[in-house]
């Protein structure tokens, strides 16, 4: 089963903990702090790998977390960092964002990655919070927590060349006489569901990556039928071979399907129609197809007389050989990247974001008895501060006081014993103080 899209959760490792330790040498008094920061968490890496074709692997597995970083030690020691989790992804991958549908990365060439989930710093052990005028404190903080997103991933075939046109005109067929591909073959629309590979010889020390790609149909930029799923991988290949059924077997017109399915890959993305492309009037072995292929040639002069059109025959192999040095030829002349990237530059560019200034607003409001004060700031501080000590308490009413929540919660009416709850955290106010127990 080919897997072209998947949707997976990914979370970066947290940091290990600072911890409170001191000096304990023999005939050293007062030996002061000695503890540790902890180790920063492991990144979760995707990196491309040119043995992988498909995304059947993130069918089975679509959790990733990546491991937490070691905690702080003593004798001034810190913690090790955590070995980053490496995932492999097939060339082709495009990383995006669930949430906000920002592409995170393209990524085609064996070796590229990028960071979707990167790791929490390791917390501060109590050897940092010293200061003349506190020389040994009894001060450590938390790892931070690692970033955590769900990503989609799509894949998009990688191929030199991709065979288009509608439902059950023979590109299979061709596929199978040229290279040693076997897909699916029958006399019934999308047969072909999912896009077939196969290396092509061409016979004079030339090949090159052919896909036979899922039937297109009128409407599939707006996703009918496979719409998306068949046009997203038409934008890797280098080049198009639109084959036709020339004969009419399904009853359509010839022309009206090459102006249909040209029609669908301009609407889907504008520089598609300007890429290469060999026509091929294919099922040239039944009668009818040399009198639709003279009406043919004709309507197309009209439009474009330079286009050239290749017949042949994928059953009988008459003008195959012809339509593969074409074919070689052509790709001779483009160059190795395809001509239409949407997103291909999107790793190679460098992208500078400002970062945000801390906010410390806060506000408070009243729940019965109790007083809720609400701040991304002050919550992340908390989760931060190893809050089991007399120390970490009166250091967290300090900057609760600068902040100006005391005096806030007096104006509302806080007295002594009044419960205050910011976060997962409960307090008792205590009036004169400023701070809480």
């Amino acid at each position: 089963m080919f897997v072209d899209k998947a949707k997976v959760y990914v979370k970066g490792g947290d940091g290990g903990d600072g911890i409170v330790a001191f000096r304990r040498e023999k005939y050293v008094p007062e030996g002061g702090p000695a503890g540790g920061d902890g180790g920063k968490g492991a990144d979760v890496i995707f990196r491309v790998d040119e043995g992988l074709r498909t995304l059947m692997d993130f069918r089975y597995q679509r959790h990733f977390k990546a491991p937490r970083g070691e905690k702080g030690r003593n004798k001034s020691q810190n913690g090790a960092n955590a070995e980053n989790m490496i995932v492999r992804i097939p060339p082709g991958t495009v990383v995006i964002d669930d949430d906000t549908q920002e592409v995170i990365a393209d990524l085609t060439r064996h070796g590229q990655q990028v960071v979707v989930a990167r790791g929490g710093r390791g917390g501060r052990g109590n050897i940092r919070f010293a200061t003349p005028n506190n020389p040994a404190p009894e001060l450590a903080e938390h790892g931070e927590e690692g970033q955590e997103r769900w990503v989609v991933l799509e894949l998009k075939v990688m191929a030199d060349i991709g065979l288009v046109g509608f439902p059950s005109v023979g590109k299979s067929t061709l596929l199978s006489v040229v290279s040693a591909a076997k897909p699916k073959i029958g006399a019934y629309h999308f047969t072909t569901i999912t896009p077939n590979l196969g290396v092509v010889d061409v016979g004079d020390g030339r090949s090159f990556v052919m896909a036979d790609l899922p039937g297109l149909i009128e409407g599939a930029h707006e996703g009918v039928g496979l719409g998306h799923e068949f046009l997203r991988h038409i934008e890797r290949t280098r080049l198009i071979i639109h084959v036709i059924d020339m004969a009419g077997s399904e009853g359509r017109d010839p022309f009206d399907d090459w102006q249909k399915i040209n029609a669908e890959l301009d609407q889907y993305n504008a520089e598609l129609a300007k890429r290469p492309q060999i026509i091929v009037a294919n099922k040239m072995d039944i009668p009818e197809a040399a009198d639709n292929l003279k009406e043919f040639r004709k309507r197309i002069g009209e439009i474009n007389p330079e286009l050239e059109i290749l017949e042949m025959s994928s059953l009988t192999r008459q003008g195959v050989q012809e339509v593969l040095y074409k074919a070689a030829d052509l790709l001779d002349q483009i160059p190795e990247e395809p001509a239409v990237e949407a997103v291909a530059e999107q790793t190679e560019r460098k992208i500078y974001k400002l970062d945000k200034k801390e906010d410390n607003s806060f506000t408070i409001r009243r729940e019965n008895e109790m007083f809720v004060v609400e701040s991304e700031t002050i919550e992340r501080m908390m989760k931060r501060m190893q809050l089991n000590t007399h120390e970490a308490i009166l250091k967290l009413a300090r900057t609760l006081r600068h902040m100006g929540v005391d005096e806030e919660l007096r104006k509302r009416g806080a007295e002594d014993g009044t419960i205050v709850r910011i976060g997962d955290f409960e307090f008792e106010f205590v009036e004169g103080s400023s701070y809480y127990y």
